[in-house]
Formats: C-alpha cells, sequence, structure tokens
C-alpha cells in the first residue's frame, strides 16, 4: 500500500515546516501547501504545492492536483495563519483588518475542507491548528482579530466534526501553546518540537474515533 497522503498548509517555516519534516520521517507522503513555492527553502522529501487559502481559486486548483496525482488524501494540517494586529484593541478594531484575518484563519479551513473532503475515506484526519487566543472559558484580549479568528475555527471544528463524523473522518482542533517561531517571538517559552508534538499526537497517536474536540499536548482542553 502506497504510503498516507498529508498536506500541512503554512509549511514553508515554523511549526507547519516542522510538521512537514517530521512527517517524512514517519513515512507519509507530505505536500507543502505553500504560497510562494520558489521562496520556500527545500525540504527533503516533502513535495510543494503552490496554494494560498485566502484565495479559493487557488484551493480548487491545489484540490485538483491532489486528485490528479494521488487520487486521496488521508491527512489535511489547517496550520497557515496569519497574525496583524499585534497589541491592538477591540474597540479600535478595524473591520477590514478581521475580515482579512478571518479570511485565511477560518475560511481558509473551511473552503480546504470542503475540497478535500470529497478524497478523503474513513480514518482520514482534519487537525485545525489553533490557539489558546481564541478559548472563550479563557478570555483573551490580545490580539483581538486572531483571537476572534481563532474562536470562529474552533466553532467550524465542531461542525465538520459533526459533518464528518458519519463517514468516519475525525476533526479535532490544537493549541500547540506559545511557540518561538515567526509570530511567536523570540520570548515565547515553547519550542518548536513542543508545539510540533501536540500537532502531530492528532495525527500520530489519537484514536481515530477522536473527534471535535480542543487539545493540548494530548490532553483535551475547554473550548
Amino acid at each position: 500500500m502506497s504510503a498516507a497522503v498529508v498536506l500541512v498548509t503554512g509549511a514553508s517555516r515554523g511549526l507547519g515546516r516542522e510538521v512537514a519534516r517530521r512527517l517524512v520521517d514517519e513515512g507519509f507522503t507530505v505536500l507543502a501547501g505553500v504560497r510562494d513555492p520558489a521562496g520556500m527553502k527545500p525540504l527533503p522529501g516533502v513535495e510543494v504545492l503552490c496554494l494560498d487559502v485566502a484565495d479559493p481559486a487557488s484551493i480548487t486548483a491545489a484540490a485538483t492536483t491532489v486528485q490528479e496525482r494521488f487520487g486521496r488524501l488521508d491527512v489535511l494540517v489547517n496550520n497557515a495563519a496569519i497574525l496583524l494586529d499585534d497589541r491592538s484593541d477591540v474597540l479600535s478594531l478595524d473591520g477590514d483588518l478581521l475580515q482579512r484575518t478571518l479570511e485565511t484563519n477560518c475560511l481558509g479551513p473551511l473552503r480546504l475542507a470542503q475540497a478535500f473532503a470529497p478524497m478523503m475515506a474513513r480514518g482520514a484526519r482534519i487537525v485545525n491548528v489553533s490557539s489558546g487566543g481564541g478559548q472563550l472559558s479563557v478570555p483573551s484580549t490580545w490580539s483581538p482579530a486572531y483571537c476572534i479568528s481563532k474562536t470562529a475555527l474552533n466553532a467550524l471544528t465542531v461542525q465538520l466534526a459533526e459533518a464528518l463524523k458519519p463517514r468516519g473522518i475525525a476533526v479535532n482542533a490544537v493549541c500547540p501553546g506559545w511557540v518561538r517561531t515567526d509570530m511567536g517571538g523570540p520570548e515565547a517559552p515553547r519550542s518548536l518540537q513542543q508545539g510540533a508534538d501536540s500537532i502531530l499526537w492528532l495525527v500520530l497517536k489519537a484514536n481515530p474515533g477522536l473527534t471535535g474536540g480542543f487539545w493540548r499536548d494530548g490532553a483535551q482542553i475547554p473550548w
């Protein structure tokens, strides 16, 4: 049987790149979804797929390519995200900035799930990389557009989990924690490896029957 096929979005750097690298080591056929393939530093064993998650036409083209080349997708890791409003305040939040953030951080994963679910079989998994900033149980006030988008992504996770449960496809959200990446910054307490571990647990170790949850380090956390 050929290797399982996984698509990791936002894989040119940071968590996405680390997850893609480690899935190659696990024997997966790894597709790295990136906006600018020419600008991505080569990653051995990873096939680069041109993909802009904020562009519906790009998503459609990527899904067509995967269908034609592999005929299936076993794992979708929705990792691509943007953070545009560092240290802003919800009362001064620009609506256009919020819309741009939602387009990438929530509508992108929705459109990807819609495009790729038809080629996913029982046992497939969708992992939405979220954030503690999206929790309603522990409200966050930093970067409100980003936090709101992750709350929306969590809600989307629940909806997708219910929609795909009859087909045996697991959909979960994961908080990798505050990680030392370009987005997280050098003061973040968690290493790239620790953040990737949280994501990879859902890909590699979680019971395939687990769906519709929010996870960090292999343990469920409240919405």
